[in-house]
């Protein structure tokens, strides 16, 4: 089942760099498909998802800001760190 939860760790992935915007997109297009989405949550869920599904196409991108506000809308706030790469 597609969960708040589910869709809002894959933004984070994507967002903390374990995932590719490309991968973000295709699970998704799948979801918006093939998904069985918590059936409370099916419009909130659809909403975003559909949203993201569009990011690979150049009008539309995808920006952190945005990520902040799919993940508001989800029930998760973003926090972050600030590391040294060495």
């Amino acid at each position: 089942m597609v969960t708040k939860h589910s869709v809002a760790v894959k933004i984070y992935n994507y967002l903390n760099h374990t995932i590719e915007l490309a991968e973000l997109v295709d699970w998704c297009e799948n979801v918006m498909v093939e998904g069985e989405i918590v059936e409370q949550d099916t419009e909130l869920i659809s909403e975003v998802v559909a949203r993201i599904g569009v990011a690979d196409v150049n009008n539309f991108g995808l920006l952190w800001k945005e990520c902040d506000e799919l993940l508001r809308k989800l029930g998760y706030q973003l926090d972050f760190d600030l590391k040294e790469v060495a």
